[in-house]
């Protein structure tokens, strides 16, 4: 199969398996999505949905978040690893919100990625699933799925995320970038992976 030809069977593949898209991370409204994004980062998505309805319940809005105490934070976020860093970067993040956006979440990547803590693939989340903005998010699940399906050469994210957009029609993007990490995390790890038993692999490689 040439590049084309395994797009369209990944696709199909994956539409196949999974034809809804929730997502993983709990939240509210865009605020909530961006600190539940902004926590996914070194952590996973179980220990984020953990402790975020504690955090939300005492910091659901960002002059709700300013007001807490970055020790407080901490201690909610602690499970989700680096609390310390994180704990900052989301008060400082709120009162940004606050005094320079009216406290709405911005809607451009150059302004997310501008706050604390807040990189492109959290922007590209956020830009995606709270605003319709078209973009694919790439984290390790899907870096590593490219780079075994030999979609991208796997030299980085940022690589990887400029050969998938290529590949992939722009309307997909969204909904792709789940079907991934749900692919992913099933069928497709890291480690103990058997390739003659993934839907996919098994077929790529015959």
């Amino acid at each position: 199969m040439n590049k084309k030809e395994k797009a369209t069977f990944i696709a199909k593949t994956l539409d196949k398996l999974y034809p809804k898209q929730p997502i993983p991370l709990k939240h509210n409204d865009t605020f909530t999505l961006l600190i539940a994004v902004l926590l996914s980062g070194n952590s996973t998505d179980k220990a984020v949905n953990k402790v975020t309805p504690m955090l939300f319940k005492v910091g659901g809005t960002p002059e709700k978040m300013a007001k807490l105490k970055v020790s407080q934070i901490r201690k909610i976020i602690k499970p989700c690893g680096l609390a310390p860093t994180k704990s900052k970067a989301i008060k400082a993040l709120s009162k940004i919100i606050i005094d320079k956006y009216d406290s709405k979440v911005p809607k451009s990547f150059e302004d997310l990625e501008s706050l604390p803590h807040v990189g492109h693939k959290t922007a590209s989340v956020v830009m995606i699933q709270a605003f319709g903005v078209p973009a694919f998010p790439v984290d390790t699940h899907i870096h590593r799925l490219a780079h075994r399906w030999k979609l991208s050469n796997g030299k980085n994210v940022v690589q990887t995320e400029k050969d998938l957009k290529k590949i992939f029609s722009e309307k997909n993007w969204g909904k792709l970038h789940l079907q991934m990490i749900y692919f992913g995390r099933e069928y497709c790890p890291a480690r103990n992976h058997h390739a003659e038993k993934c839907p996919i692999c098994s077929k790529l490689s015959t």
